[in-house]
């Protein structure tokens, strides 16, 4: 390699030597790349198909102590630093242009100890990885619903999904991880040790260094549970969500339920003639005993006349993966999102008119429905904030070419504003995209200052600045 001018934390250039690139290269167990490599373009590119971004250098790890000497190297250098978890985040912020990828996404080990239902896993796993291993065996971490999502990007954000009623957030089963922080070294953050720096990584982002291991615990669940779809046509969708919000306020934690608005897909128990047809998708799991899966699910499947009811017992793994061939890479992504403690009849006013003016079809509305165990722990438990907020709303704008831009952005942000008064402020920050920097102390809301005070204990220089940022208390930006 030659000379290479990167991209550092002051926004200016700092050119490292061929000599110190090829140190850094020979100590690494993993690959050192850079522009002029064949496998560069298709390393960089992440699951949100609007960020086109050039890192000088991306440092492929192969273990954590391929981690310790590229924060070191950055470190050392002042550089502008990026981390590659799964990719899949909506902001982007896993690549940088100018400065380091540091790329964790060839770290995929997950490790199963059934007697103590433990999990090891590393932050190159996927949801998918997490449960081929841990199903195998009747056991389950509570994450997303996209399988193709990395572990280390959803659990860092706190981690929600269909078992999270009934086991909590991701973050709710960590017992613990080790983190490479910004001063190069590695060290365990737990109840224990570093609980400070623990309590910031559930839910405080990548703020606060590189974990390079996850250990989670494991509930028992599956392999089968009851789950499916529900599909009703829009004209219906009002009458249909007055009765979704009342059917859940007596649904036990095993039941979870979600509200999708968009064109139909083309799927197959689907008539064609409403394929391409805007529809109201009640999305729902229950993991509890078999037996009463029927009796738990009823009174959603009884509300109004579904064009589709698919409801019934199939594997939690492959449930995982149901949404996959709708949420593939490749496409423009811009999500917008807030946190409602209801569904109050303006609230659904303003969701359905927002349907009826989708800007493409891929586009989409979907309502989550959260709290159970998630809901009963404090909110300065963990660095996750929102934990009485009863759902989420995430507005997806999704399309395939730049001509596109300005309809499918502009939709969501207006949603976004009419829906902003009836929201809690809060706000999930794995679903912000990159233009929301100003939000994030709203929407860590209380627990913000803490974490201000943590960044500057274990990050005082901001190294870890690619993701929602929280700055060090004392720091102008």
């Amino acid at each position: 390699m030659n000379d290479i001018s990167l991209m550092n934390l002051q926004a200016g250039n700092t050119t490292v030597s061929a000599a110190a690139i090829e140190a850094f290269a020979g100590q690494q167990r993993g690959s050192l790349l850079d522009a002029g490599d064949a496998s560069y373009d298709e390393v960089r590119a992440i699951w949100n198909s609007m960020i086109d971004r050039k890192p000088a250098l991306i440092v492929q790890c192969a273990g954590a102590a391929d981690v310790v000497r590229a924060v070191r190297f950055a470190r050392d250098n002042r550089l502008l630093v990026a981390v590659r978890g799964g990719g899949h985040n909506i902001a982007g912020n896993a690549v940088c242009d100018g400065g380091l990828m540091i790329d964790l996404s060839p770290m995929k080990s997950v490790r199963v100890d059934v007697a103590a239902k433990r999990a090891w896993v590393e932050p190159g796993a996927t949801l998918a990885d997490v449960d081929s291993e841990t199903q195998s065996f009747g056991l389950a971490v509570p994450t997303g619903i996209n399988s193709t999502t990395g572990i280390a990007g959803l659990t860092l954000g706190g981690g929600f999904g269909w078992i999270t009623r009934k086991f909590g957030l991701t973050i709710d089963s960590l017992v613990c991880a080790d983190v490479v922080t910004a001063d190069g070294n590695l060290v365990r953050a737990s109840e224990t040790e570093n609980s400070d720096l623990f309590w910031a990584l559930r839910g405080g982002g990548g703020n606060f260094g590189i974990v390079t291991a996850f250990e989670f615990k494991l509930h028992d669940l599956g392999p089968q549970v009851t789950a499916g779809l529900v599909v009703h046509p829009f004209k219906d969708a009002q009458t249909v969500l007055e009765q979704y919000r009342q059917a859940l306020e007596t649904a036990p934690d095993e039941l979870t339920c979600w509200a999708v608005m968009r064109a139909a897909p083309p799927l197959p128990f689907l008539p064609e003639e409403w394929h391409g047809k805007e529809v109201l998708v009640l999305a729902m799991c229950y993991c509890g005993d078999a037996a009463s899966a029927e009796t738990a699910t009823a009174r959603l499947r009884s509300i109004g006349k579904p064009i589709a009811d698919v409801v019934g017992p199939c594997p939690f793994a492959g449930w995982q993966q149901a949404f996959d061939p709708l949420l593939t890479p490749g496409a423009r992504n811009y999500w917008k999102s807030h946190d409602f403690m209801e569904l109050s009849d303006t609230t659904i006013g303003i969701l359905l008119d927002a349907v009826r003016r989708l800007p493409g079809p891929e586009c989409e509305i979907f309502i989550a429905h959260v709290g159970g165990a998630a809901g009963r722990i404090a909110t300065g438990a963990t660095a996750f904030p929102q934990r009485n907020a009863h759902f989420i709303m995430n507005v997806h704008a999704r399309w395939r070419e730049p001509a596109g831009d300005e309809a499918c952005i502009g939709w969501a942000r207006r949603l976004f504003e009419a829906a902003k008064p009836y929201s809690v402020g809060t706000a999930y920050i794995n679903f912000m995209p990159e233009d929301e920097g100003d939000r994030v102390a709203a929407a860590y809301g209380s627990n913000y200052q803490r974490l201000c005070e943590i960044k500057r204990r274990y990050d005082p220089h901001n190294l870890f600045r690619m993701n929602q940022n929280v700055l060090p208390r004392g720091e102008a930006g």
